[in-house]
């Protein structure tokens, strides 16, 4: 998504960071814990699109989390591909809310691009 939106004008805020430790207490008395997941509230809420992609290798867990937290926001584009372990799930949040969906990254990736222009 990084390279695709290179050449548009935005600024993408993005949560993963080389310096995350897996190792660390996820606890909210940790400070690095709790500066990462304080940062990722902010940049979600000063977001205006939201870019969703479900993995069906992963569990996601936060992203359904965000997912609840930001349904009502009219920010949100969402793929979750076949094969992702909660997909009903998600294609009923979509649909209950009437959140952009789609299938595929590369419909993703096109989604996103018109919602720019």
């Amino acid at each position: 998504m990084i390279e695709e939106l290179s050449e548009e004008n935005v600024t993408l805020l993005n949560p993963r960071r080389l310096s995350w430790d897996a190792s660390w207490e996820q606890k909210i008395d940790n400070p690095v814990f709790k500066e990462q997941v304080l940062w990722e509230l902010e940049a979600l809420e000063k977001a205006d699109i939201i870019i969703m992609y479900f993995d069906k290798n992963t569990t996601s867990p936060i992203t359904l989390l965000e997912l609840g937290l930001y349904a009502r926001s009219n920010k949100l584009v969402v793929c979750c591909p076949d094969g992702f372990w909660r997909k009903g799930n998600v294609d009923i949040v979509c649909e209950q809310y009437g959140l952009q969906k789609v299938n595929s990254l590369e419909e993703l990736i096109n989604e996103v691009k018109k919602k720019l222009k």
